[in-house]
């Protein structure tokens, strides 16, 4: 191939014809306008995200306070070492743990639930998309307000509905049993209008010839959604897991607004703890570090949580 490549260019040259020089790649070309776009979000995140994480790792080792100029000298590991041998540090993760374990299983299996449901729907789908999804646009505090008032005792739906029927109602928030499961409750009903949005994305995507054809060979309406449904979905099962634990693990705002943490500490968040101990006793030092073993937590535990659901998706 090399030889005649020469020849043609031979016989060319002796032909008076200049050879045609290569046209340079219009890859490089193709990356300049998306490098220019991206450009802004790669400096905001930068600015926000990279360099204060940076900076919390630096601070963690210092004995950095509030109510001091500068980082007030290195502290080492000890920090570290301080943290893992609170009892404070480990109630407060074992409390967002639990919450974790009480939000995500219901908001996995209700949102795809719901969504398969609402797609079922030939009339009126706009109105059950928007109710499911209308309460996770509220914001936090009108959240908490509208929950308070439904838990509040003696005065609020909940117990007044529980007298009618005889039965005594719980001290929802007040007691360290429900103070808990009662929040839980409240984030499965603020949140689950996102994951019902996903898994109703990813209904829409699996072709309606595969349900024609599965019930033309004698399929029921179960076995098409264990057969057909679930598997097509493994993907978007995986990624509204994921989102889900680690939002879950995050959680702050509920907690913060209705128990503040209450009653004697049984609803304290490992981020209301990292906020205390920032804000409240002005140990910045500790707080960063305390934020830095919580961010191993989460790595860890989204880590697990997805090789687990990959894992299933596979056997299914």
């Amino acid at each position: 191939m090399s030889t005649q490549t020469s020849a043609q260019t031979d016989a060319d040259a002796r032909r008076g014809i200049a050879p045609t020089a290569p046209r340079p790649s219009a890859a490089p070309r193709q990356g300049r306008p998306a490098a220019a776009f991206l450009a802004p979000f790669a400096v905001l995140y930068l600015l926000f995200v990279i360099g204060p994480a940076l900076y919390g790792l630096v601070l963690s080792f210092t004995d950095a306070s509030l109510v001091k100029p500068g980082l007030n000298g290195s502290a080492g590991f000890g920090n570290y070492a301080e943290a893992l041998g609170s009892a404070d540090f480990w109630s407060s993760l074992w409390h967002t743990l639990w919450f974790t374990i009480l939000t995500t299983p219901p908001l996995v299996i209700l949102g795809f639930v719901l969504a398969l449901l609402a797609n079922r729907m030939t009339r009126g789908t706009w109105f059950y998309r928007l109710a499911f999804f209308a309460p996770y646009i509220l914001p936090s505090a009108v959240v908490a307000l509208i929950w308070m008032w439904l838990y509040t005792p003696a005065l609020g739906l909940f117990d007044t509905a529980l007298t009618k029927l005889g039965m005594t109602a719980p001290s929802w928030l007040g007691d360290a049993a429900w103070a808990m499961p009662s929040l839980a409750i409240t984030t499965v009903w603020w949140t689950l209008g996102f994951n019902f949005v996903l898994y109703l994305a990813g209904l829409q995507e699996i072709p309606r010839d595969l349900y024609e054809a599965a019930a033309i060979d004698g399929a029921g309406p179960w076995q098409q959604i264990r057969g057909i449904t679930i598997p097509m979905l493994g993907r978007t099962t995986t990624l509204v897991a994921v989102l889900q634990v680690i939002a879950s693990l995050k959680v702050f705002d509920q907690m913060y607004l209705m128990t503040s943490g209450g009653p004697n500490f049984a609803s304290r968040s490992i981020l209301q703890y990292v906020y205390d101990q920032g804000f409240t006793n002005y140990r910045v030092g500790y707080a960063a570090a305390v934020s830095m073993l919580f961010f191993l937590v989460v790595l860890a535990v989204s880590a697990v949580w997805f090789t687990l659901v990959r894992r299933q998706e596979r056997v299914v």
